[in-house]
């Protein structure tokens, strides 16, 4: 792949509840129906810090291109059977990727004030939104990261291997590949989940506890250019 952009996603924690795909489904792009495993698709809250987004073949931007980034995202699959993740929203840290996002990809990124903090095995992910979007939309998410998993499980592999996103622009939709190594996941424990992110990205409020709450190290990825969905 001639990558369009580079970067890094470190230090995810993915949370992810069950959804009705009927819910689901109007939020999507044009040509696009919800992903789904054993009737069930799934709505995912996944927090990380990006490192070094970097344009083409050049060096990541260390501190413009470093800034923690939460997002609530969705399961799509196309007519051509590929499957992707829409973003209801993304927060992120720093304003000026924010503003480049939204503008060059119409991606609906927010500014938010946001931390990562790592006490040995446990982290904790805030985000208070500054920008764009409901105002006061927050979360706080702290988990401790379990052993490694050695082979996903179906649902861990239908939540993590994506390979794109779908999204809209000036009313077609467009498919953005990526490319990155396998992801290494490891069990985790939900300490606390204090958010209304998912209810802002127009979605029903998550009823009872996730039903998977995975941790990774992080992967390297590259972007393709886009394609029409």
């Amino acid at each position: 792949m001639n990558p369009l952009m580079t970067q890094s996603w470190l230090d995810l924690a993915f949370l992810h509840w069950a959804a009705d795909p009927a819910d689901v489904a109007p939020l999507l792009p044009a040509g696009t129906v919800p992903d789904t495993l054993d009737g069930v698709t799934y709505v995912g809250l996944v927090a990380f810090r990006m490192y070094r987004v970097g344009w083409s073949r050049l060096p990541g931007i260390p501190y413009l291109g470093t800034f923690p980034e939460t997002n609530v995202r969705l399961y799509s699959r196309d007519a051509q059977g590929r499957r992707g993740v829409v973003f209801r929203s993304l927060d992120a840290s720093r304003l000026i990727p924010v503003a480049v996002a939204r503008a060059a990809f119409r991606l609906p990124y927010v500014w938010s004030r946001m931390t990562i903090r790592r006490e040995a095995d446990t982290f904790t992910y805030t985000s208070s939104r500054r920008l764009f979007g409901p105002r006061g939309a927050r979360s706080r998410i702290v988990l401790r990261t379990g052993p490694p998993i050695g082979e996903p499980s179906e649902l861990e592999h239908f939540l993590t291997a994506r390979w794109g996103l779908h999204n809209s622009v000036l009313g077609r939709t467009r498919y953005l590949p990526n490319a990155h190594p396998r992801w290494p996941l490891h069990r985790a424990h939900l300490l606390e989940c204090d958010e209304n992110l998912v209810t802002a990205a127009g979605l029903p409020a998550p009823v009872g506890e996730p039903a998977s709450v995975l941790y990774s190290p992080g992967v390297p990825v590259r972007f393709g250019r886009p394609a029409p969905g």
